[in-house]
């Protein structure tokens, strides 16, 4: 008796289906936030699809709406099985209309550059994946104090100077999820950055890290890392910024993997020179 053909369906995921799909990009090294679903969803719940193959979870992709102007596109993913049979074009095909007319931004690797290119996406920068124990040891820097203490709306207004859209409902959930450090420096009165460390699979990821000077930025580092041993700890710095690359560096963590930051159109002026490390690679 022959088989009947796999039914192949496009469905957006719910929370708890999109678990699996953290499992799949943990098993291609990117190493995801052991919490983040929650502050993604939080933003745009209708923005992750599942490619099912009679039913079953094969391939993933999100396209997550800030607004009506900008979107990113994120967890790209087929299941190593079930590649080369289509699934992830028609995931990424499907999630896509979902962005209308909006700006939609990725971080692409190397490998796939040149399909996004084909796509419509156009190269802004390189960002590079830093890794390593931090340094430690440092003096307690000035200034630093919980972010709650500066409040969601301060910490927003300075986050959109840094991101091609607002994302208030995003950074409500981000800065108060359990087990994320999210920390601001204050100076004389004035916010001059924020930044929240969480953990991750096999390190502690850094994202965002805003600031208005290196010396800022390195306090923020100093002061999230505190505590974290041994543990590597994980900065994804743009190259459009080389005092953050300067200061990856410096502190001795070391290049891994890089991706292109790449847009389907135009975006906001941003203060690109204050983003030290982007949020996450997959939410931009």
């Amino acid at each position: 008796m022959t088989a009947p053909p796999a039914r192949f369906t496009v469905t957006r995921a719910t929370p708890d289906e999109w678990a699996v799909v953290g499992g799949w990009a943990a098993d291609e090294g990117w190493d995801p936030g052991r919490s983040d679903a929650a502050a993604f969803f939080a933003q745009d719940p209708e923005g992750f699809h599942l490619g099912r193959r009679d039913g079953e979870p094969v391939s993933a992709v999100s396209v997550v709406r800030y607004g009506p102007d900008y979107a990113f596109l994120g967890f790209y993913l087929v299941r190593p099985d079930q590649r080369g049979r289509g699934f992830g074009l028609a995931t990424w095909q499907a999630a896509l209309a979902g962005a209308g007319r909006r700006t939609v931004g990725l971080d692409g690797v190397v490998a796939q550059q040149d399909n996004y290119r084909r796509s419509g996406f156009t190269p802004s920068h390189r960002t590079h994946r830093y890794t390593g124990p931090a340094p430690g040891c440092a003096p307690e820097p000035a200034g630093i104090v919980p972010a709650a203490t500066v409040g969601t709306e301060a910490i927003t207004a300075y986050d959109s100077a840094c991101h091609p859209a607002d994302r208030p409902r995003f950074l409500a959930r981000w800065l108060t999820t359990p087990g994320h450090r999210a920390l601001a420096r204050v100076t004389d009165g004035r916010l001059t950055g924020y930044g929240v460390l969480r953990p991750a699979h096999s390190s502690y990821r850094i994202g965002p890290l805003f600031a208005d000077t290196p010396a800022d930025a390195r306090a923020l580092f100093d002061a999230l890392t505190a505590g974290t041993g041994r543990t590597p700890v994980t900065l994804d710095v743009p190259e459009s910024n080389p005092a953050a690359v300067a200061m990856a560096e410096e502190l001795g963590l070391a290049p891994s993997f890089e991706t292109a930051r790449m847009y389907t159109g135009p975006i906001r002026p941003l203060a690109d020179q204050r983003v030290f490390g982007i949020t996450t690679l997959e939410l931009g």
